[in-house]
């Protein structure tokens, strides 16, 4: 379950970013300061971000899932991340059309074929609106927790 792998300190939520390279250096930031990732993890994550864009519309709510390549990770995590305001990415699958990204989930993967059932995981819960629009409007930590919890209670 996904909310069984999160903890506070890799949640932030209120996020002032600038662009996705601003995102991902200040949540993989979270990831480095609590020993989930190498410090080449951000610039890692940046780089396939480039080749491998994750962005994602859901029902006109912009959601990114990134992640790198396990040899920058030291162990298994996940990092959310609700930004105060949206910022552009490149939707998956896609060279050029763009969603306005307003939650982050950042994954730490140390085994590609876990990683497919996170993702898995992460858009059954991303899929519900509802769920959406309670993360962000989010006042503390554990109340996202909370909500991905009650959610995958249904799944």
């Amino acid at each position: 379950m996904i909310w069984e792998e999160l903890i506070e300190p890799l949640i932030a939520i209120d996020l002032d970013a600038e662009s996705y390279e601003d995102v991902m250096e200040q949540i993989g930031g979270l990831l480095i300061r609590e020993g989930y990732t190498k410090a080449s993890y951000t610039e890692a994550l940046i780089a396939r971000e480039k080749e491998f864009p994750t962005g994602l519309d859901v029902d006109g709510v912009g959601v990114a899932i990134p992640h790198t390549d396990v040899s920058h990770v030291n162990k298994a995590g996940i990092a959310i991340g609700i930004l105060r305001n949206p910022v552009t990415f490149i939707q998956m699958g896609t060279d050029d059309e763009t969603v306005e990204v307003r939650l982050v989930f950042m994954l730490a993967v140390v085994n590609p074929n876990e990683h497919i059932d996170q993702l898995q995981r992460i858009i059954a819960i991303i899929q519900d609106k509802d769920v959406l629009n309670k993360l962000l409007k989010v006042k503390d930590t554990n109340q996202i927790i909370e909500i991905i919890k009650e959610k995958e209670k249904t799944l």
